[in-house]
């Protein structure tokens, strides 16, 4: 089966409820798991609590303003587990600030994308995100 037909998990970290609306339309062919904040992602990550039985993602898409902490604390936190760290995360922001996106680099994130604000160009924007990491892209095997 090449790469593309893959049925690939990803973890959804954002607390834009029209924003993880989106992402699911475009990438609803692949199961994905949506979460608000980052407690929430870190007991699903590490199979804690109600999370317990929770998949392993292939690929987590995360916004980096979290409500209960700076979402760059969380990527830290992932990258810094050696069983979370090999996972892809995808910073997904409202932010254009260059220091943003240094730092999310700087931290291990796998790459930074702008959200658009319209709602049109935000679906083409998940598209080119599925296309590239889900399609074109060779993900690590569990």
């Amino acid at each position: 089966m090449a790469d593309s037909e893959l049925k690939r998990f990803i973890l959804v970290i954002d607390p834009n409820a029209a924003h993880t609306e989106a992402i699911q339309q475009v990438m609803g062919n692949h199961p994905m798991q949506t979460v608000t904040n980052a407690d929430t992602a870190l007991a699903f990550l590490r199979q804690q609590h109600d999370y317990a039985q929770a998949p392993r993602p292939d690929l987590i898409l995360m916004d980096p303003d979290l409500p209960d902490q700076d979402g760059r604390v969380l990527l830290q936190t992932i990258k810094a587990d050696p069983h979370l760290k090999q996972i892809p995360v995808i910073v997904f922001a409202g932010s254009t600030r260059s220091e943003d996106v240094f730092h999310s680099y700087a931290i291990q994130g796998n790459c930074y994308v702008v959200k658009a604000t319209d709602l049109q160009q935000l679906t083409q924007t998940i598209q080119r995100i599925e296309a590239f990491w889900l399609e074109i892209v060779t993900l690590p095997l569990k």
